[in-house]
């Protein structure tokens, strides 16, 4: 009864915050913190635009699959990643892959890695 019908209206709105940001990304912006933080909120927004990493949580930031749901669409998002994630060899090269230019956001240690370079350098 009142609890299910909460539970349903949660599903509805969840699904058009989705909806919302897979329309416009810029909609992540604007939503609340508990959205910011909602990991399928926040892949749907970077599938549309990677460098909306920037309005994610903290937590989010630091999370592989979002990170790279976001380096996938934009190499440029890798510059709202985690330290840790910017240290991270398959972040790095998804996102250079994608960008070139990412690779100044990349930790120290891989600028200078071979294998990162390789796709830049061809």
């Amino acid at each position: 009864p009142a609890s299910k019908r909460a539970h349903v209206s949660k599903l509805i709105g969840k699904v058009l915050d989705i909806a919302a940001v897979k329309k416009d990304a810029f909609a992540l912006k604007e939503m609340s913190d508990e959205l910011k933080a909602n990991k399928e909120v926040v892949i749907a927004a970077v599938n549309n635009f990677g460098n909306i990493l920037y309005y994610a949580s903290d937590e989010l930031k630091a999370d592989k699959e979002v990170v790279m749901a976001a380096v996938n669409n934009d190499g440029m998002g890798l510059q709202h990643a985690s330290d840790e994630l910017k240290a991270d060899k398959e972040v790095v090269m998804a996102a250079v892959k994608n960008d070139s230019d990412a690779l100044d956001d990349a930790s120290d240690s891989l600028k200078k890695d071979p294998e990162i370079l390789a796709p830049i350098d061809n």
